[in-house]
């Protein structure tokens, strides 16, 4: 019997593979995993054909390279180009892909896509955001933008370590409200408990060049305070949790937020 023939990536598929992508542990990448298993169907593809693509661009990722995880060796040279237009149009392709995701999954437009508990996807109301939202795609941008950061960090406080979905946000390095070019940009995300991003978004802590914990004078002149101490001094001068894929955080916006929003 002869080989079946190659079906064909389209752009769609491949769009809304990168965002499946930001959203599943490496480990989780195979054609058993049930969120894969969902999509697929939905595409019309195999398990399998997707848990190969997701593992292809795993080969493509700098920061799954650096953590000595080398996926599949069988990217396409297609797969590159809409690997690196997909990372240098993030703030576009992110919302796009997440909109495709959406529809292929769900035609509720006033519910978004929920891929934190890992063995199904969650069709639930969205998350408050930063601001008014005022159209879908803000709104999917800011949707795919927490899961992603989330997902990055193994829904995990970088700090703390805290492991309660409901109690992490996608915090922004450079205020969302402040740097609109950088709002979607994973360089520019941090998973923290709504504790740390409170104290990293008013300036009661930050983190150093060699991203430990560093915190400020005015947070401890509220010392001495149990519960405050509790949740912040174990962490200080420790470093932080690193993501597992997309972007480590961006020493530049790092930098910034040392000069320009810590209290010191």
């Amino acid at each position: 019997m002869g080989k079946s023939p190659t079906v064909r990536w389209t752009r769609e598929q491949s769009l809304i593979a990168l965002n499946l992508y930001c959203k599943v542990l490496f480990g989780k990448m195979h054609k058993g995993n049930p969120i894969l298993m969902e999509v697929a169907a939905k595409m019309g593809r195999t398990p399998s054909s997707l848990a190969m693509k997701l593992c292809n661009f795993a080969s493509l990722d700098p920061v799954q390279q650096a953590r000595g995880i080398r996926g599949l060796r069988g990217a396409s040279r297609y797969d590159a180009e809409i690997w690196n237009e997909f990372h240098a149009q993030f703030a576009t392709l992110g919302p796009i892909s997440e909109e495709l995701m959406h529809d292929l999954v769900s035609k509720d437009n006033e519910k978004e896509l929920d891929f934190l508990q890992r063995d199904r996807i969650r069709i639930t109301p969205p998350d408050g955001p930063t601001e008014i939202v005022s159209t879908v795609r803000a709104r999917r941008g800011q949707q795919f933008f927490r899961q992603a950061i989330l997902n990055a960090y193994d829904v995990r406080c970088c700090i703390s370590g805290i492991n309660v979905p409901r109690m992490l946000v996608a915090s922004h390095i450079k205020p969302w409200r402040d740097f609109p070019r950088e709002r979607l940009d994973p360089s520019n995300g941090l998973c923290l408990s709504s504790l740390h991003d409170a104290a990293f978004d008013s300036g009661l802590i930050t983190l150093d060049e060699n991203l430990t914990v560093v915190l400020s004078k005015r947070l401890k002149s509220h010392f001495p305070q149990f519960t405050l101490e509790q949740n912040f001094v174990p962490f200080e001068g420790k470093r932080i949790e690193l993501p597992q894929k997309l972007a480590e955080p961006n020493p530049e916006f790092l930098c910034y937020h040392r000069e320009e929003r810590f209290m010191g």
